[in-house]
């Protein structure tokens, strides 16, 4: 049985037990289960380092992962989802290095690499548990029971298969590079991971002299901002094509770029190339010798450009990759001798470099700086403001330096790298082509080895020379081969063993690198399910992954490693789409830091507002188009306010109606949607279009992964329910206008909400799980097509009901919206509450068939707006509007700097007439400048001689205007009061958790703060309030009846039913009360049908004349009709007495609501013949039904002095053509 809703929620302890449900009923794993024989839905998840906690970036990508593999199950697919720890690299070995004070490889060779890896072992899934713990809090579904982790033996023998296939091609060779090396970790960095964490930082800057040795009078002079670089110099390079210009001052003559002309005597004017081959005095003697390679000598080149520096570069070919090329061109250097690169592992000078040995390069630069000064080599110091790459895991200034290392090929891939890049699918597409693209398109080989211990060792056994080679590509032809079974594949397991050479050069041994941990991370879809070792079949028909999500940083990370690694082992891309998300800024816009301080923690944020308002917030907004977000802890609160709170009131509303309809009614509520009937209220019909409307989109946008335009329109179909429907139909909710149109109302609702839950469920698991674990209760079993339907994850989505969709309805209801939203601004323009009625609402639309629209919600318009009128035109000069422009500032300020102000002057001069024609083509050209939508802002003014000024308060949108006529009205402003005065003691029910049915006593105190006047005895003089005179007076009750009554108060007409040989009699009343609700022909068939149980097509005959819908209803009260479906009338009937008994009803002391006016009407006691008898239980309730007062607790009475009350237990029947009062 559906279950209280109560009116205040902790969304955060719902969560709690929400997830308590899930653990208790293996939700998860139910769900995989119970989708095993479902097509299959391949998604990868990117493997993160468990040696810290997860943060927002982990929380936005994990829950798009969460989201999108979610709705795949939903769809009917079944997604594994496998969780997975990346364990080897620098993440850990960094963690080690720290706690263990370890300088360098001297260290760990002291320790020994068994026991630094088994250090390294302990800590690699220290956060695993708060890991896991943090995922599941945050709703994701994911499988940690069969994770992997690139640890295990199993994985690290497919990274090895993966290196031999490589190996195989031709793709693996050993060189010399120049990388970007990282001091602290004592290891070389990829390109794509050297780009990762850049930063403005201040640089030495220096201007070095060279001079001639053909005359030393003569230098070249060089800038640099790394002098520590300057001991390794073995040449100087110049552009070819620019000129240099020789000049004289400080009694000394320098060479530069003729493009940096200082203030000296110019002597000479020539091409760079001129210089070429001319030799200097080197600036250090530690490689002298080296000039008779043909060292410190001018090379041509043009990487040198002019932007930056003299246009002269010295060249430390050992320590840039620029360098390292011009040098080799030039045979300065050859690719197989021995480097000239004086600075070890650890970033300091070896013994070569005598005056600075031992020294950290960039402690060393003052050194140096003050060397050349005391040498007289320097011409000018100074600071330098640049973009410089640190080690994204030491937070250490990153330097190029040449080290021997493995590469992969993938300079000649880069072609096929990106065909196979246009084959995926990339949200947003702009990523594929720009940033990946680009990064693609300048790829460089792949260096994959690592100088250090905790990795998967590289499978290389090699002689002492080098020359023979043998690529190991699996633990048992690693057996084979040593002779020796292993386990495991770590270093201290293998490092050992030794291969007999073939060419009788004894034994090879293997290499000492081991993988770069992203080799292992681009290996996961094949490493974790151990392919091709196992589970080849399963991985054959499930490749390329559906699905895969990371942030935009993964585009030089994992994306790329993946998509290199399957172009180069199968030729195709590892995945078929993918959603890149932005990064998480703190709120000032700068990279989030612990050090700082400058975020809220995640764990607080999840216990302040709950997982699904983060993940809401997360996903509506800019970073799931790969744009940046500045995180707010106000935006998480405002998504619980804004979406969350009113669909749970929304949600808790329809509890509450559907309880009371089943206790005061006895209707049980159990909705079926293939056999509820269909509404035909206008609002039903256009949320139940709405809907369906959304279904549809949601389907195509999800289908396409473009969650950036689905969680928009999600919130705002909450707003549509909430702020829309549910208020324009609470009274029809309530039951107020009969249980029939209630119970459509309450099916609708549920229908919509029961819809809404299951698109929800993948964006806000929690909530719906819970909305749902209620409303299931309120379903019909009949309808579930599920064998499970415990939990709504186990729901698939609703399917899109085509026959629901009316556009023409929608577009009604937005122009409604729109009417009822501009009349809203001008009230808050004015300060005009709406609890003040005001008497006219004017829309003006160029369009008659908006206008039909808009008057067939005239009702709705009337009711929100609280006006008493409404009038439609197409004619703005009627009531003197005319257009005025006003022109954007900043928009055109910018553009048109001096211009700015005439073109001001005659957008302020434009007529009507050319404001009108800009409105329908958007541009318009001023004093020669072509203005568009976006330069201008149009306004509606009055004509002040049409006297519309005083009357009306207009506003427009692009298509409608509207005006509200605010001249002040007596009798409205005291409604307004009275108004005031209900609105308080609403407010006080709410406040003491009333119901609508329990009754008050509203005490003199409490009216007197609202109204700030004293009651006094009646009659009084009229009380001045808020500018209005209120008469506010008590009475037992009235004097006498306003008519006296003979027959029912209302028109009617007898029914005789003739249908299926089947014969009824009944009574249908053409009105009630006496002026409202009065029945058309296709009204008074659908009546018929409920009373009689008949379907719409049946006919109705008076005499022989078949009604049509031109006949006058009321001209027939008192007449006998007969219903049929034959096509003729089967017979005369005679008699056009009552058929049912009756009861006159009048209000006395009390206004009718919902719209109604009529204070009399009429009940029947008794409806078809001999059916539905009422009782005094229920009478109270229909006769405040009549007049639109249900909640009200209304008193009867038999007579005009309201001293005889009709008692409880009077019978009915007695009542018969009496009055109630």
């Amino acid at each position: 049985m559906v279950e209280p809703v109560p009116e205040t929620i902790s969304f955060t302890s719902e969560e709690e037990k929400i997830l308590q449900f899930w653990n208790d009923k293996d939700c998860f794993y139910e769900c995989l289960k119970q989708s095993k024989n479902r097509p299959r839905y391949t998604f990868y998840d990117g493997p993160p380092f468990a040696t810290g906690l997860p943060h927002y970036g982990h929380i936005l990508a994990g829950t798009i992962k969460d989201i999108v593999t979610r709705f795949a199950h939903q769809s009917g697919f079944h997604v594994d989802r496998r969780f997975g720890w990346d364990c080897h690299g620098l993440p850990v070995e960094y963690e080690i290095d720290k706690s263990l004070g370890i300088k360098g490889p001297e260290d760990v060779a002291k320790m020994g690499i068994a026991e630094y890896n088994n250090q390294c072992r302990k800590i690699v899934m220290r956060y695993s548990n708060e890991w896991e713990v943090s995922v599941k809090r945050m709703g994701r579904w994911i499988d940690f029971k069969n994770d992997y982790k690139t640890l295990y033996p199993w994985f690290m023998e497919t990274v090895w298969w993966v290196f031999k296939q490589l190996y195989d091609k031709g793709l693996v060779y050993q060189g010399v590079k120049v990388m970007p090396f990282s001091t602290a970790c004592n290891t070389p960095l990829s390109n794509f991971e050297s780009h990762q964490n850049y930063k403005d930082v201040q640089d030495p800057s220096v201007i070095v002299n060279f001079p001639l040795l053909e005359n030393e009078g003569v230098s070249l002079i060089a800038w640099t901002t790394t002098p520590w670089t300057l001991p390794s110099n073995l040449a100087l390079c110049v552009n070819p094509e620019y000129l240099y210009v020789k000049v004289k001052g400080e009694n000394k003559e320098k060479s530069l770029p003729f493009c940096k002309q200082p203030s000296f005597l110019f002597l000479l004017r020539f091409p760079g190339k001129v210089l070429k081959g001319k030799k200097y005095k080197p600036l250090f003697q530690y490689f002298a010798k080296c000039a008779e390679k043909g060292a410190f000598q001018i090379v041509l080149d043009n990487y040198v450009k002019e932007e930056e520096g003299t246009g002269v570069v010295h060249q430390a070919p050992y320590f840039g990759a620029d360098d390292y090329r011009v040098c080799t061109d030039y045979n300065i250097i050859q690719k197989d001798q021995a480097p000239i690169c004086p600075v070890d592992a650890s970033g300091c000078f070896t013994p070569e470099v005598t005056d600075f040995a031992g020294q950290y390069v960039k402690d060393a630069d003052k050194n140096i700086i003050k060397w050349l000064k005391e040498h007289g080599r320097l011409v000018n110091a100074s600071s330098f403001k640049h973009s410089y790459p640190f080690c994204w895991r030491s937070d250490t200034p990153l330097i190029y330096k040449a080290v021997p290392s493995w590469f992969i090929r993938v300079e000649n891939m880069v072609e096929k790298l990106l065909d196979n890049n246009g084959k995926c699918y990339w949200v947003p597409e702009f990523v594929r082509e720009k940033r990946f693209g680009n990064w693609l398109r300048d790829a460089r080989d792949w260096a994959v080895s690592r100088n250090r211990y905790w990795g998967t060792p590289i499978p290389l056994w090699v002689s002492d020379d080098y020359e023979e080679v043998v690529c190991v590509g699996s633990m048992a032809e690693l057996e084979e081969l040593t002779g020796v079974k292993v386990t495991d594949l770590h270093r201290e397991s293998i490092d050992s063993l030794t291969i007999p050479s073939r060419c009788g050069k004894g034994v090879l041994r293997r290499v000492t690198e081991v993988f770069d941990c992203w080799f292992e991370s681009g290996s996961m879809p094949y490493a974790q399910v151990h392919y091709p070792f196992e589970n080849r079949k399963e991985f054959e028909d499930t490749f390329p992954a559906d699905f895969i999500a990371e942030g935009i940083d993964q585009t030089r990370g994992w994306f790329y490693t993946l998509l290199v690694l399957s172009t180069a082992l199968f030729g195709k891309p590892p995945f078929k789409n993918v959603i890149v998300n932005g990064l998480v800024l703190a709120s000032d816009g700068q990279k989030m830091s612990k050090r700082k301080k400058n975020y809220p923690d995640p764990g607080l944020i999840v216990q302040s507002y709950g997982a699904d308002a983060l993940r809401l917030y997360l996903i509506n907004s800019p970073v799931v188009r790969a744009e940046n977000l500045r995180f707010k802890e106000e935006g998480v609160r405002d998504v619980l306010k804004d979406v969350f709170l009113p669909w749970y009131n929304a949600y808790r509303f329809l509890v509450q109606n559907v309880q009371r309809l089943q206790k005061e009614e006895n209707i049980q509520f159990l909705y079926n949607e293939n056999t509820a009937k269909q509404s035909d209220n206008i609002m039903d019909k256009w949320i139940q279009s709405f809907t369906q409307s959304l279904i549809q989109f949601f389907k195509a946008e999800m289908d396409a992964y473009r969650l950036y335009t689905v969680v928009p329109r999600l919130v705002k179909f909450v707003d549509m329910l909430t702020n829309w429907y549910v208020r324009t139909n609470r009274r029809r909710l309530k039951g107020e206008s009969g249980s029939e149109d209630c119970v459509w109302a309450l099916e609708t609702l549920f229908s919509v909400l029961f819809s809404m839950c299951r698109l929800m469920a993948p964006f806000t698991p929690f909530i719906t799980e819970m909305m749902y674990q209620n409303l299931r209760h309120l379903i019909d079993p009949a309808s579930v097509e599920e064998k499970d339907a415990s939990s709504i994850h186990y729901l698939m989505l609703p399917q899109v009901r085509e026959n629901l969709i009316a556009k023409r309805i929608e577009s009604a209801v937005s122009q409604m919206q729109s009417v009822i939203e501009l009349g809203r601004v001008i009230r808050d323009r004015k300060t005009l509450p709406v609890k003040y009625p005001l008497k006219e609402v004017v829309v003006i639309h160029q369009d008659p068939e908006a206008l039909k629209d808009i008057q067939s919600l005239q009702k709705y318009i009337l009711e929100e707006l609280n006006v008493r009128q409404l009038t439609l035109s197409t004619d703005k000069d009627r009531y003197g509007i005319r257009l005025r422009a006003e022109p954007d500032h900043m928009v055109l300020g910018k553009r048109l700097k001096g211009a700015f102000k005439s073109v001001t002057a005659s957008i302020k001069s434009l007529s009507n007439e050319q404001l009108e024609a800009f409105q329908k083509t958007g541009t318009i050209v001023v004093d020669g400048q072509e203005l568009h939508e976006e330069d201008l802002r149009l306004m509606y003014t009055f004509d002040q001689s049409s006297g519309s000024a005083a009357q009306y308060e207009a506003h427009s949108d692009s298509q409608v205007l509207v005006l509200l006529d605010v001249t002040p009205d007596q009798s409205m402003l005291d409604e307004g009061v009275a108004r005031e005065v209900i609105n308080r003691i609403q407010k006080l029910r709410k406040k003491a958790h009333l119901v609508p049915s329990d009754e008050i006593t509203a005490h003199n105190d409490f009216i007197l703060a609202t109204t700030k006047a004293p009651l006094l005895p009646f009659p009084v003089p009229k009380l001045a309030l808020k500018g209005s005179d209120l008469e506010f007076t008590i009475v037992k009750g009235s004097s006498t009846p306003k008519i006296s009554l003979n027959g029912p108060a209302c028109a009617y007409v007898n029914i005789k039913v003739k249908v299926n040989n089947k014969d009824q009699e009944g009574v249908v009343l053409l009105e009630n009360p006496k002026g409202d609700n009065r029945l058309d022909l296709d009204k008074l068939k659908r009546v018929c049908g409920s009373i009689f149980g008949t379907n719409s097509n049946i006919r109705l005959f008076n005499g022989g004349s078949e009604l049509t819908s031109k006949t006058d209803l009321q001209s027939l009260s008192g007449k006998t009709l007969v219903a049929t479906s034959a096509s003729s009338c089967p017979g005369s009937v005679s008699g056009d007495s009552l058929l049912c008994p009756y009861v006159n009803l009048m209000l006395c002391n009390a206004q009718p609501s919902e719209c109604q006016t009529g204070e009399v009407g009429t009940l029947l006691l008794l409806n078809p013949v001999g059916k539905n008898g009422l009782d005094y239980s229920h009478l109270h309730y229909e006769v405040a039904k009549v007049f639109g007062l249900r909640g009200r607790r209304l008193k009867l009475y038999l007579d005009q002095d309201f001293n005889q009350e009709l008692p409880a237990d009077s019978s009915l029947k007695c009542l018969d053509t009496k009055t109630l009062l």
